[in-house]
């Protein structure tokens, strides 16, 4: 295994201790020098880098991460003065989503990201070579680095062009979606808290479940089963890449083709791992709603607190009383267990509830066989409340406005009668 050393100002150094571990590397050492502000040309002091120095001359490492965004100068400095590769916490996360894109659209959005990042490095190496420093090729690759700078955005500009294409035929296959009735419900939330194993349940589907940093970078989208025997509403449930705090801008922008499947989403799970520390809880859903809001996404939010076979009782009605304390629940969660399946029933009447537009219609259908095969396409399409028979077929269903035109006509071509009201 490789071996890297870790550099930090603060003591919270989890997450990117799993980025390091995602990408192949033990740590071997941490550094943490606890400031308020990073030093302008090192980012930590004199003392703390002599002292990475003399460990650095006793141990072998691979590479140094630092838990934190450094300036292109800082991280010039620090590979000059350590002569070892450093990557910043944003280099570090950039690399494992490199190793976790799967997808066409996922490779051009990470290959995008990755030359976004490295557009300020390049320019300072050109103001250092100008300074007659001579320094190596971020990249390493045959360009000078003025003419490397010129082809980052030749290929920034590529990849864009690639990715509006991506999203064009989305856009098709949404809008295609949306004529035929279908809601659009979009899982959100921290990587690892579980959607992807949410997404199998409510699909009872396969897709692949690792305990893995980032292991969704594509969207996924399927149509939940619901075994009430009472119909199906047409929902669309879609995975989601999972957040992770204080990205740039330009990350989070670079990944805009898979998160707008969350901005176009008729209703928003959030899926929370509730075994986490409360204040973890608390800093993940603050992040959460901060990422939403940044995306515009105006649809309604339904809270999904996962992983409560990890807990007993009292720690589950304890954390759940901090967090509606705090304003971040109120009635609109579910507690659920992926795991055990526990209150997945719960989920999908809470979604069917939450889902907008919804239209009650009274239908009244002559006895016969056409009217039958009429019934049996409606237990597809729409939720049946009730269906009596006696001189007359007469039904109780809720279905999205959308397709409500369609089946009031295909019912009066049957010589049927409708009602309609609103849920």
């Amino acid at each position: 295994m490789k071996k890297t050393v870790l550099i930090s100002l603060n003591r919270d150094t989890c997450e990117i201790k799993s980025l390091a571990e995602t990408l192949g590397y033990e740590i071997i050492k941490e550094f943490i020098q606890v400031r308020n502000i990073p030093d302008v040309n090192t980012f930590i002091g004199p003392g703390k880098l002599e002292e990475i120095k003399n460990f650095l001359k006793e141990n072998k490492v691979d590479l140094i991460i630092v838990n934190d965004r450094l300036k292109p100068s800082q991280w010039f400095i620090l590979e000059k003065e350590l002569k070892t590769d450093v990557y910043d916490r944003i280099r570090t996360i950039l690399m494992v989503f490199d190793k976790r894109a799967e997808s066409k659209e996922a490779r051009l959005q990470v290959k995008l990201a990755q030359l976004q990042y490295e557009r300020p490095f390049v320019r300072e190496l050109i103001h250092r070579a100008r300074k007659g420093e001579h320094p190596g090729y971020m990249a390493g690759g045959e360009y000078e680095v003025a003419d490397y700078y010129e082809m980052i955005k030749r290929q920034m500009k590529k990849i864009r062009d690639e990715l509006k294409k991506i999203r064009r035929e989305r856009e098709i296959r949404r809008r295609h979606r949306y004529e035929i009735g279908f809601y659009l419900v979009s899982l959100a939330g921290y990587t690892n808290a579980g959607k992807s194993s949410l997404l199998n349940i409510l699909a009872e589907e396969n897709v692949r479940v690792e305990e893995k940093l980032f292991s969704t970078l594509s969207t996924t989208t399927r149509r939940i089963t619901e075994k009430t025997g009472k119909g199906r509403l047409p929902i669309l449930i879609t995975d989601t890449v999972g957040f992770i705090k204080n990205l740039p801008a330009w990350v989070i922008e670079a990944f805009h083709s898979t998160l707008e499947e969350i901005e176009v989403a008729d209703l928003i799970l959030l899926v929370v791992d509730i075994s986490d520390d409360t204040d973890e809880i608390v800093q993940k859903m603050e992040t959460s709603f901060k990422e939403l809001k940044e995306m515009k996404a105006n649809s309604k939010v339904l809270i999904v607190l996962n992983k409560i076979d990890l807990l007993d009782e009292k720690e589950i009605k304890n954390k759940v009383k901090k967090l509606e304390k705090l304003g971040l629940l109120k009635n609109n969660y579910v507690l659920v267990s992926t795991k055990e399946k526990r209150n997945i029933d719960k989920l999908i009447d809470m979604i069917r509830k939450n889902l907008p537009n919804l239209v009650k219609l009274r239908i009244e259908l002559p006895l016969n066989k056409d009217s039958q095969g009429f019934l049996s396409k409606l237990f597809e399409i729409a939720l049946i409340s009730g269906v009596r028979y006696d001189e007359k077929i007469k039904i109780k269903t809720e279905v999205n406005y959308k397709i409500k035109d369609k089946i009031v006509s295909s019912a009066k071509k049957l010589g049927g009668k409708v009602k309609i009201s609103k849920v």
